[in-house]
């Protein structure tokens, strides 16, 4: 049985896809929804010295960004009746990923194909990382 999914979003189209999917198995196996949405913060400017207050500010961006993303989904999750939570992690998202999961204890992990094809899959991608690291099953859906 599955009772709870973690679903990457980043606010590109093929990330609301997967968010769609995801929301979709909710709904038909009463699960919850972990939405995910990692971010890393910009470093500051600097001539000389620590960084100024500008560093701050532009982590504090980033996460307001992510935050952002992550409440868009949730909205239109919850009015379709979901039990929906965010999480905004600092970091690599494919490790962001991994450890929400582990943390809920995930039975399920979606994400998209994006970075499947060319180059990315030769390199490396969050699909590619999912499915060699997860604890949980790994749903790696056709968004592109």
């Amino acid at each position: 049985m599955i009772g709870s999914i973690v679903v990457g979003i980043d606010g590109s189209d093929t990330a609301a896809r997967a968010a769609q999917r995801a929301a979709e198995l909710a709904n038909a196996l009463g699960a919850k929804v972990h939405l995910v949405s990692a971010y890393k913060p910009m470093s500051g400017a600097r001539v000389g010295g620590e960084p100024g207050p500008e560093a701050a500010q532009w982590t504090v961006q980033r996460s307001m960004h992510a935050d952002s993303v992550l409440e868009q989904a949730a909205v239109r999750m919850r009015n379709a009746g979901l039990d929906v939570h965010c999480h905004a992690v600092n970091g690599d998202p494919a490790e962001a990923l991994l450890n929400v999961a582990d943390e809920e204890n995930a039975d399920l992990i979606l994400v998209g194909n994006r970075g499947m094809t060319g180059a990315r899959r030769m390199l490396g991608s969050v699909p590619n990382k999912l499915s060699h690291h997860a604890n949980c099953d790994v749903m790696i859906v056709a968004t592109s």
